[in-house]
């Protein structure tokens, strides 16, 4: 008798439909039947800070053409667990996700509903190119950026308390990052409107001083930190060095091949999905001499093992500088990142928030690759 296929469960947003997009689903037809939840219009616009290219209506066509695909169906649900509904009407034996699509909390869900759980990493088929809907959208090339140690020292009313650096990488754009999820998506947006596609050739400081002009014109009451429009201008590793104003004082860079690819080698982002709509993380701040000290030491101490590329020391002084800001800031943190801390330690040498906290998304330091997590590409110079 023959065998009945088994059911595969998939869920995403496939806008701009590409052979990406094809091959992920070729792949997951390997498993059995596949039947996606797709996300709607609204949820792209929450996650993404965009609209959608394609309507969802649009995008269901297209997929329900493929021969991969059984079913779709549009997920009522919102955020990066849209799919609840769909997922418990389809009932599968298994639930397929990518590398950038993979959390903790869709693995544990599928572990309580008895659901095979597989992640797949994002391989081209033979002789096509690696496409994602980021490298369609224009193929815009302005980086993200992503805060090492450091963060809210470029903001006056703390570093007033106590000189020290910020560590700042910048990121290729290879994926699309969630919308307010602490990678400067919206300094990026003001890129895109100032300079379109790309950063133009010029004097590095004054293209910085021009995006943070731009996103913070008079009359501005709060100031997004000048460390995002400098991490997305400068390429590679930077220290930006604060002392009581929005400027650094000195801005240090590291473009060295061989602390580039180490980091990169060690450094993995575990989406925890955008801060929700409200996030108030000044609430129950406490700012200290103290604890800016301990904040500045650890990006120092950070700085140091970089260089040295001491990966145990950068492990401890990253976490410390995780430590020292959820202890000026506790809203950054909360009972789902801390049960994700847990989950990730033992294969972690150290962990921190991405931006603000209250989501976005979990960076590890780790001592060897993290099945399901995303790996960086830092953005090298004259690039």
């Amino acid at each position: 008798m023959k065998l009945k296929p088994k059911k595969v469960f998939v869920s995403g947003c496939f806008d701009m439909l590409h052979s990406g997009h094809v091959r992920f689903l070729e792949e997951a037809a390997g498993y059995g039947d596949v039947y996606i939840g797709l996300g709607s219009d609204q949820t792209i616009r929450e996650l993404k800070g965009r609209a959608p290219v394609n309507t969802q209506s649009e995008r269901k066509y297209l997929l329900e053409a493929l021969r991969f695909v059984k079913g779709c169906q549009v997920n009522r649900g919102t955020g990066i667990m849209d799919f609840l509904a769909e997922l418990k009407r389809v009932a599968p034996d298994v639930f397929i996700v990518n590398e950038d699509g993979n959390t903790p909390a869709k693995a544990e869900l599928c572990r309580q509903l008895g659901i095979d759980y597989v992640v797949l990493k994002r391989l081209p088929q033979a002789n096509l190119p690696v496409r994602s809907t980021t490298s369609l959208r224009k193929e815009c090339l302005i980086p993200y950026r992503l805060d090492l140690a450091g963060g809210w020292l470029d903001q006056p009313f703390v570093s007033k308390h106590g000189a020290g650096p910020v560590l700042t990488i910048s990121l290729e754009p290879i994926m699309e990052f969630n919308d307010r999820s602490g990678m400067a998506s919206s300094s990026r947006r003001r890129a895109i409107e100032l300079w379109q596609t790309d950063l133009p050739e010029g004097d590095r400081a004054k293209l910085a001083k021009t995006l943070f002009a731009f996103e913070n014109p008079p009359g501005t009451e709060i100031f997004a930190g000048s460390q995002d429009a400098i991490g997305i201008v400068y390429p590679g590793l930077n220290r930006l060095d604060y002392h009581g104003q929005y400027w650094p004082e000195k801005i240090t860079s590291r473009p060295d091949e061989k602390i580039l690819r180490w980091i990169e080698l060690h450094l993995y982002l575990v989406p925890l999905g955008p801060r929700p709509p409200g996030f108030d993380v000044f609430q129950g701040k406490s700012i200290t001499p103290a604890r800016v000290r301990a904040l500045a030491a650890a990006a120092e101490g950070c700085w140091n093992a970089i260089e040295k590329m001491d990966l145990e020391e950068f492990g401890r002084q990253f976490r410390a500088s995780y430590e020292a800001q959820i202890a000026m800031f506790p809203q950054m943190s909360n009972t789902a990142i801390k049960k994700m801390i847990r989950h990730y330690a033992p294969v972690s040498a150290g962990w921190k928030l991405s931006g603000a906290g209250g989501g976005g998304y979990l960076v590890l330091v780790a001592r060897q690759s993290v099945p399901g997590a995303i790996q960086l590409k830092i953005r090298r110079p004259n690039v």
